[in-house]
Order: C-alpha cells, then structure tokens, then sequence
C-alpha cells in the first residue's frame, strides 16, 4: 500500500521491493494481541533477512548513506546509516516489564546503526509521549528532527464544506469494521459527510446514503483541501495523522486500532493533553463522539515547533558524509 501512495506522490521514484513485517491483526482485540506476540521470532526472521538482502544490493550500488524508515534490518558495516522512529519504547499490553524486554530487543537493533532520528521534538511539547521520550535512550546519538508532514503550514481555508471528513487507515480486518460501524450511524446524521477510505488499489463499491461522498484514496493537495475545511474529523492516532493534523493545526476524534497499543496509548495521551478526542470502537457513537469533540480541548501545539530541526539534522549528516567520517555501527 505504501507503494502505491508513493508512485502517485513521486512518480519518477526508484522504489525497490522488499517483503514487509507481515503482521497479522484479528477482528478480537485480545486476539490481536496474542497475534502480535507470536509474530516477534517471524520479524526477527525477517530482520536478518533484509539484513542480507541489503548488504547484497550495499555491494553492487555502493550507497554512501542509508536511511531506515523503522526497518531494523537495514544497516550496512562501514556506511553511515540513520534509523528512524517515533517509537523507542514500545508499549505492550502487559505492563513495565514487558515493555521494558521489548525496549531492550529495540535497543539491540538501534545500536547497530550510526544514529536514531525522532519526529518528534524534545521536551514536553512531544506529540509521542513517553514513546519517544523513554526514561533510557539507545546507545547511538538521539537526534530530534521535529514533525513531519506532507502538508504546509499556515494557509487559506478554501475549496472545503464539510461537516464531518472520516479518514481511516490502518490493518484490515479492523479498518472495515470501523467502516461499517461508522457508515452505519451517518445515515441518522444531516450535514455533509466526506469519506476517504484509505485503499490505494480501490475498494468494493460503498452504497452510502446522498449526504455522504466516497473517495478510496486522495492525493496530498486534495487531502489537504478536505481537513482544512473540515468541522469536524474522525480518524486513527497513526503518529503520521498525529503529525498532519497538528501541522493544520486540526483536532480530531480519534479511534485507536484494537490491540494496536501504540495507537491506543497515543490516543489516550493525545486526549489527556486536550490535543484529541479518544474513544474506543468498541461501542462507538458518532453522536457522543461528536458531542464530546464540542465541548473539549485545550489550545494546540503551536504548528511551527520544531521547524528547521530536520534541515539542519540533514545538512549535519551530509557534511559528515562528504568528510568521509564514518559514523557507522558495529554492523553486528
């Protein structure tokens, strides 16, 4: 799926295939979670397979950098290489021991790279909470490189006049089944309703009632249009969400995925600053969810927090490259 967003955003990209994670989710929450355990030795799996495919392909292109998007496996001996995330602690269902094993596991990964960049910026003013604020760090160089977004900041609101814009996203089975569960309940509702369904290669044909307007993907400047103007937007707290809305300077209703305990406590975070309206699909209501969004919410992280740290994060690192020193880690 990503691939297809991206040919459309870039369409003169070089993309190479490699397989994904493969991470299964369920229609039960506690199914998922068990799911999500017993998939850890399948990533490890995984991980040293791009491992060897990347030092394969390192060989014959010769890259100078190498920058992983939370792709534990791509890093090469002697080449500088740059893993991002938003999650160095990963939180699980069963507590601080668990997490802190898991952190562990993420650490030894994280080490073997020359240097771990966080979209997020430092402080209290974090979108991530304690996810990209542990109390313990990796043992490579952390560098904060603010928010990222595809949109723009500031600008006109114009071309939009919605009154509720859906955006989902996410695994299935559970993206559909928020589909459902929403489309339901905006029969009964009487403003305008817009639907961006998330699916890149088109999806099943909707029958929704004439208030109600289907898109199963929108390009980035169209997308825009539609959350500048929107009254009110329902979504999942994906971290990239969480980033394009603040830079809008938009506050949503937010629906974490069941069992995806990233997007739940980033939900439930994002609530407890004011930042977001958090419910739980189980039991949804549009019209609590709704009447809770009018009466909450505290003023906005200012959307130009962090502007310039990425530039600059990027401008460093290309300078250390071009110097020929070698920031590489072990290579394990």
């Amino acid at each position: 799926m990503q691939k297809k967003v991206l040919v459309r955003e870039i369409p003169d990209l070089v993309i190479v295939d490699i397989p994904g994670y493969d991470i299964k989710y369920d229609k039960n929450r506690a199914l998922t979670i068990f799911r999500l355990l017993f998939s850890i030795p399948k990533i490890l799996i995984r991980v040293k397979r791009e491992n060897a495919w990347i030092r394969r392909w390192a060989r014959l292109e010769q890259p100078d950098l190498i920058i992983s998007d939370n792709r534990y496996g791509l890093y090469v001996a002697g080449i500088p290489s740059v893993f991002m995330t938003h999650q160095l602690l990963i939180r699980t269902p069963w507590g601080g021991i668990a997490d802190r094993w898991l952190q562990r596991i993420n650490y030894s990964f994280i080490r073997r790279f020359s240097l771990c960049w966080v979209p997020d910026v430092e402080g209290e003013g974090g979108l991530a909470g304690e996810l990209s604020h542990p109390r313990r760090m990796p043992a490579v160089p952390v560098r904060y490189i603010g928010w990222l977004s595809r949109f723009v900041q500031g600008g006109v609101v114009t071309g939009a006049d919605i009154d509720l814009l859906v955006l989902l996203s996410g695994p299935e089975p559970q993206r559909t089944m928020l589909e459902k569960k929403i489309m339901d309940q905006v029969a009964d509702y009487s403003g305008r309703v817009v639907l961006v369904r998330g699916l890149p290669d088109n999806g099943d044909r909707l029958k929704v009632p004439a208030h109600v307007t289907v898109y199963d993907h929108l390009p980035a400047g169209q997308l825009e249009v539609l959350v500048r103007g929107a009254g009110r937007i329902i979504c999942r707290p994906g971290y990239s969400t969480v980033m394009d809305l603040v830079r809008l300077g938009r506050r949503a209703i937010m629906i974490p995925t069941p069992g995806q305990t990233e997007q739940e406590y980033l939900g439930h975070y994002l609530a407890s600053r004011g930042w977001a309206i958090c419910v739980d699909q189980k039991g949804f209501s549009l019209a609590d969810a709704l009447a809770a969004a009018r009466g909450a919410g505290s003023r906005l992280p200012d959307p130009a927090t962090g502007e310039g740290l990425l530039q600059q994060a990027i401008a460093d690192l290309l300078i250390s490259v071009e110097q020929a020193i070698p920031a590489a880690g072990s290579g394990g």
